[in-house]
């Protein structure tokens, strides 16, 4: 039986404890409500109820001897992580953890003008939410080497899943980027990036990065019309970059703006991974809500 720590037992974290569960390992889950931890602990799981943001909030928790996932994104504004630092200052010296995975995403790697990302490539981000993750990876790599912990980070791309299809955007109608300047971005759906961060855990060595991806880039635009189409949505209008930058969110801009190819080669040979859902129309059509052929 293994003893697992999920800080950040979310959407894909919930998916990482009922995996274990299944397999009858010995799961603790960590969430920002108590409302949260009360379903969790309905469903059988041990829970805390923590906030990383409020320093008066008393942070109970204890990750001695397990397996520690940390899927807490990083606040908004700034560039460092300030959940991640409080979390990690508040492990004691005896309540070590026995291995790290971090889930940190690729926006570590800027924007890269549609270039192919390996593991080896510089992380040198140009957002502030990449200079957030980059900031946790730090923190985390500094702490791994202080107190002698296993580190893996995961470079995760976009993720989607039943739940994470962006229905609001479609039936409002928002604008798109024209396909001809939509670049190249890369996702991965939830159940194949739930079973990679096990994989991860128990195959991966001490300080192994890898990139996260189904190996299949499409523009965001291609992504958003596939879901439109799958749902039976009338597609969304398309503008010209210059008209894009005005009129869409500095979030969403810096996500149509960031274009890379990430090479998922590391994440499937050294981990054995064999993806569920190999491309966007499998991954969209196993994630249509209920009635929705």
């Amino acid at each position: 039986m293994q003893n697992i720590f999920i800080a950040g037992c979310g959407y894909i974290g919930e998916r990482i404890a009922y995996l274990y569960k299944d397999r009858g390992d010995d799961v603790i889950c960590m969430v920002r409500s108590t409302e949260h931890a009360l379903k969790l602990r309905l469903s059988g799981f041990v829970t805390t109820a923590s906030s990383l943001d409020n320093s008066s909030d008393p942070l109970e928790f204890t990750v001695a001897n397990r397996v520690l996932f940390y899927l807490i994104p990083p606040p908004g504004g700034g560039i460092s992580d300030t959940r991640a630092r409080s979390f990690l200052s508040n492990i004691s010296e005896a309540g070590k953890p026995s291995k790290i995975v971090y889930m940190s995403t690729t926006s570590v790697y800027g924007g890269n003008n549609g270039e192919t990302i390996t593991e080896e490539s510089t992380a040198n981000p140009d957002t502030a939410m990449g200079k957030r993750r980059l900031d946790a990876e730090t923190a985390f790599r500094d702490y791994a080497a202080l107190n002698g912990v296993p580190l893996i980070l995961l470079r995760v791309s976009g993720i989607y899943g039943p739940g994470r299809l962006p229905l609001m955007q479609i039936s409002q109608g928002q604008p798109l980027l024209n396909e001809n300047e939509s670049g190249p971005s890369n996702r991965i759906h939830a159940d194949d990036l739930s079973k990679i961060c096990i994989a991860a855990a128990e195959l991966a060595g001490d300080g192994d990065i890898f990139n996260i991806s189904d190996g299949h880039p499409t523009s965001m635009t291609t992504y958003f019309n596939a879901c439109a189409d799958a749902l039976g949505y009338p597609r969304q209008p398309q503008i010209p970059l210059d008209e894009a930058r005005e009129v869409m969110s500095p979030l969403m801009f810096s996500y149509i703006s960031s274009t890379r190819i990430v090479d998922n080669s590391r994440m499937l040979k050294s981990l054995g991974v064999k993806l569920l859902y190999k491309d966007l129309n499998e991954g969209i059509a196993a994630s249509l809500p209920p009635g929705i052929p």
